[in-house]
């Protein structure tokens, strides 16, 4: 059996690309497959991108004994199916964000899993870079005091017609960009016990701009915006007692190699100062490379998958992104704060 696990994609464009393109040179996978619903345009994927395998449907993919692992990348209403049927498949999956559309189609896609014996994580792969598992150990460290406050932004101009953008297909801010803002504000700061959302829709369609504000455990205050009709906008601040985390670009980490640690200047205005950490000074992540950040999420799946391993962020972690989620969007329809239990 090959070092890498070989991956194979149910998608075409996208994040698929991203991933295609980050992964080039990655020593633990390696994709092999691809399939299209049009046999035609699987071949010329696979072509275009030195693939040598092309299906004309999903389930041909499926079916493919060469193929250890599938990405699942389709339009956001088709995610818990298609990973439902990969898994069933025995097929190991990351599922690009949302992994589905509600904490219940969650639930089935992970007692899927389970009852494969395969590994299921959905892809939010901001986790993975080094530098967001060094703002978490700063926290963790108390490098600045106890943890206060949350802000996490997300924001992009997207076309009218883009899927993401259409209901029907499982579009809409919160699911798409809030999963990266709420990932970050659970990661940091724990599971929201009380949530406020409020959100605007056009004609009927899926919310394009959400905000929200969450209470978190020991009294720790949270918020996030997320819009797709809003000038471009990524940040993530951590705040503490004596100190702040300011993350720029925080999902992509495009060209990071620093972190920004803001701690309190001296009186009489207390301006902060601030500290640049190195993300990554012996360049064993390879921070550099294009997209490297989806290399890092595949890094980890893979590893678990040839180590027999639990990965990184699994079924409670999916099933309560899921579950706060319902939350958000029960909250905003109601216009009404929704406790968690």
């Amino acid at each position: 059996m090959s070092s890498k696990v070989r991956w194979g994609l149910l998608v075409t464009g996208g994040y698929a690309d991203v991933a295609m393109r980050a992964n080039a040179a990655s020593r633990t996978t390696e994709f092999v497959a691809v399939a299209h619903d049009d046999a035609e345009q699987a071949r010329k994927y696979a072509d275009n991108h030195g693939l040598a395998r092309a299906h004309g449907s999903y389930e041909e993919l499926l079916a493919d004994d060469e193929v250890e692992a599938v990405f699942v990348a389709l339009h956001p209403v088709d995610h818990a199916e298609w990973a439902i049927r990969a898994l069933r498949a025995g097929k190991h999956v990351v599922v690009e964000k949302p992994l589905a559309l509600s904490a219940a189609d969650a639930e089935r896609v992970f007692d899927a899993a389970e009852e494969a014996g395969r590994l299921c994580v959905e892809g939010v792969f901001f986790r993975h870079h080094p530098r967001t598992l060094l703002a978490k150990r700063l926290v963790d460290e108390g490098r600045i005091g106890d943890l206060r406050y949350l802000y996490a932004a997300c924001t992009a101009s997207l076309p009218p017609d883009y899927f993401r953008r259409d209901r029907a297909l499982g579009g809409g801010g919160l699911l798409d960009l809030g999963a990266f803002t709420l990932a970050a504000i659970r990661l940091f700061g724990g599971t929201p016990e009380r949530v406020y959302g409020e959100e605007v829709r056009r004609d009927g369609g899926a919310d394009f701009n959400f905000s929200a504000q969450l209470r978190l455990p020991n009294d720790v205050l949270a918020q996030f915006e997320v819009g797709q009709e809003v000038c471009r906008g990524d940040t993530l601040h951590i705040v503490g007692t004596t100190g702040r985390l300011v993350l720029d670009d925080p999902w992509f980490s495009r060209d990071i190699s620093r972190l920004e640690l803001q701690t309190q200047g001296p009186p009489p205005h207390a301006d902060p100062v601030s500290e640049y950490l190195a993300v990554d000074p012996e360049g064993v992540h390879r921070c550099d490379e294009p997209y490297a950040v989806s290399r890092m999420q595949f890094d980890d799946v893979s590893r678990a998958v040839r180590s027999s391993a639990e990965p990184p962020y699994g079924r409670a972690d999916a099933l309560e992104q899921a579950r706060v989620m319902d939350a958000l969007f029960a909250s905003a329809a109601q216009a009404r704060v929704v406790t968690l239990s």
